[in-house]
């Protein structure tokens, strides 16, 4: 009796009384889903009518906006890539002064990375040597004459071949017709050499207190962008200090590539600050891919690398990185997200052609 009076206790029967007239207050189930259906399907409505809106003004924007004349010539059609997912390698590498030591190392991180799923390999910016003035014409080799005069890229060509992948070759120097140039090779899974890049801007940098470097002095700019069809994709190629040229990436998405290429070698000044932000820029702005390799940092060297390899998505976002010691990147890229950040994000149907275009000179020639 006294558990049931402590029960029926005027303060609990208000309780039940505040309980009971909550529970008749609320809806019928049936009556609270048919309202839930009707308000999703007032939602859907909703959605589709404004993805009309959108797709109306953004259609009317281009016509008013002609941003297919923001390209001159016109941008091509993003082509459809061999395949859709692969894995790339980045091989950070310990360069020494001892150039033979130095090819047997990246060919056994090609190996390695190979070995590791990866279908593309990147190498460092002047891998096979250290990075000075002094030493470029000493490293330097005759690509196009092969073999015995160019021991670095003979190795490119065979483990390509061999490992059947693709690689972007970092840089070496290059000896030609009496000039001195930093030179990627693109090789195929053939063994065959599928490009030759020439970097474009010379790292012509004085920063009083920091760092003083004059490439130059030695070196012979490139006079060519270079974009070429892979096994796994079109890449275009740059060379550290060609990633600060954003026209250089523009004219390469402008012309299909998936993907960019810059083996690079930043220094303790330029790198932490600009770095990452330069290779998140030209993918964010482009909407494609971004790959960066680097030297590992050696603090006895004459010139000092941050480091810090690197794959960015289509959004701008870091995929993969690494810090200064050597080391190999493994990351996935996924060239269906290409397609769904420029259908988000439609930047290539809001160019103000009637503002502003970029002229890429050498495709307005072949014309």
């Amino acid at each position: 009796m006294k558990a049931l009076s402590s029960v029926l206790s005027p303060k609990n029967l208000t309780v039940h009384r505040i309980c009971l007239s909550r529970s008749l207050s609320y809806p019928n189930p049936i009556t609270n889903l048919r309202t839930s259906i009707n308000v999703n399907n007032n939602n859907s409505i909703k959605l589709n009518q404004r993805l009309q809106i959108h797709a109306s003004s953004t259609a009317a924007m281009a016509s008013s906006f002609n941003p297919e004349q923001a390209r001159a010539p016109p941008a091509l059609p993003l082509p459809t890539p061999p395949i859709t997912k692969f894995k790339i390698g980045l091989c950070q590498l310990l360069v020494t002064a001892d150039k033979e030591r130095n090819i047997e190392h990246a060919r056994k991180g090609i190996e390695e990375a190979a070995g590791k799923g990866a279908q593309l390999v990147m190498l460092p910016e002047i891998w096979n040597g250290p990075y000075s003035n002094d030493s470029f014409p000493v490293y330097a080799e005759d690509i196009d004459a092969g073999g015995d005069a160019s021991p670095s890229t003979a190795m490119l060509s065979e483990v390509a071949s061999s490992l059947k992948i693709t690689i972007v070759g970092g840089s070496i120097p290059e000896r030609s017709g009496g000039q001195l140039y930093n030179t990627c090779c693109v090789f195929g899974p053939d063994g065959k050499l599928k490009a030759k890049h020439r970097k474009i801007h010379l790292f012509d940098i004085d920063i009083p207190g920091k760092i003083t470097f004059m490439e130059s002095k030695t070196l012979t700019a490139g006079e060519t962008p270079t974009v070429v069809d892979t096994e796994v994709g079109r890449i275009g190629i740059g060379i550290c200090y060609d990633i600060r040229f954003q026209e250089l990436a523009m004219i390469y998405a402008a012309r299909g590539a998936h993907l960019l290429c810059y083996p690079g070698a930043f220094n303790m000044t330029t790198g932490p600050l600009h770095w990452e932000l330069l290779q998140r820029a030209r993918a964010a702005d482009n909407q494609l891919y971004v790959a960066t390799c680097s030297p590992a940092r050696d603090t006895s060297a004459g010139y000092i690398a941050w480091g810090h390899s690197t794959l960015v998505g289509p959004f701008g976002e870091v995929l993969a990185t690494t810090e200064h010691e050597p080391d190999i990147i493994i990351a996935e890229i996924d060239y269906s997200e290409l397609e769904l950040r420029r259908t988000s994000l439609p930047l290539a149907k809001q160019r103000r052609g009637d503002l502003y275009q970029l002229v890429d000179v050498q495709r307005l020639n072949s014309h």
